[in-house]
């Protein structure tokens, strides 16, 4: 299930950090994106359990989930690839796992686990210095 939250998010602009000269030191290309996963309407409290449970080490103590991005030159990329990332990192979070299913080793394959062993030891056992008996 596919969740688009871009309308409940709220926007924060502020310089990026690094290298880049007077770009850098002039424009506010880094943006800050804040979801408040609480007052949500658009997910369920269900969905809201899952995700605090989930994401609690991303959660602010306000509640709110924070992404940031600056690798772009201009804001409006930078605006996109957050909320790229936030949309990524709920929907990857809400995505239920599939579960696995136990599957038992074939005859075939264990006789050939089998007979490694035996070639290893082998190849070890030659290894062995001789031994004479008087």
């Amino acid at each position: 299930m596919r969740k688009d939250i871009s309308t409940e998010l709220t926007f924060q602009t502020a310089r990026s950090s690094g290298a880049g000269g007077q770009n850098v030191n002039k424009v506010e290309t880094m943006v800050i994106v804040s979801w408040d996963l609480h007052a949500s309407r658009l997910i369920t409290e269900d969905e809201k359990a899952i995700l605090s449970q989930k994401l609690s080490h991303q959660i602010t103590k306000e509640g709110l989930i924070k992404v940031r991005c600056s690798t772009h030159r201009t804001q409006l990329a930078n605006k996109e690839e957050s909320i790229k990332k936030i949309n990524q990192l709920i929907n990857r979070s809400l995505a239920v796992k599939k579960a696995r299913i136990a599957t038992k080793p074939s005859k075939i394959s264990k006789e050939k686990r089998i007979e490694s062993k035996k070639r290893n030891a082998e190849k070890k056992e030659n290894r062995q210095k001789w031994k004479f008996s008087k």
